[in-house]
């Protein structure tokens, strides 16, 4: 038996899709950038590498309720690579994870309302009040 694993830390290239099989077993599918930057100065460029992420059951139901596209996240899993052939004749390869564990790397988004708190949500109150 041979296995190839991978760990990636990149962006979500788009919103996740959710669905389940005949069965009722659900499926999350997303994709992940990866970006390397090479060289120095006007040398410097980067080169994105894409990734088809699927992950299964409990883990896709949590994930496609939490990931937007722009994330950045890490994932684990093993590593599937398909050749194909496109509608126009040019050969093609596939680059598919299937998600063993996953982490929430960059920043959490805060809502608006939560951002713009008053001091008069503060359960506290003015500390000013306070005889301490």
């Amino acid at each position: 038996m041979s296995m190839a694993q991978i760990q990636l830390i990149g962006n979500l290239g788009r919103d996740p899709e959710m669905n389940y099989t005949p069965d009722g077993t659900a499926v999350c599918k997303f994709s992940i950038a990866v970006s390397k930057i090479s060289g120095k100065g006007a040398e410097k460029s980067e080169t994105t590498t894409w990734y088809n992420v699927t992950a299964w059951r409990n883990l896709a139901e949590m994930l496609s309720t939490h990931l937007k596209k722009g994330q950045q996240v890490f994932v684990q899993g093993d590593l599937n690579v398909r050749q194909y052939t496109t509608k126009d004749g040019r050969d093609g390869t596939s680059l598919d994870v299937t998600v063993e564990k996953f982490q929430f790397v960059g920043k959490k988004e805060e809502s608006t309302a939560t951002t713009q708190r008053s001091n008069t949500d503060d359960p506290l109150g003015d500390l000013e009040d306070h005889p301490f």
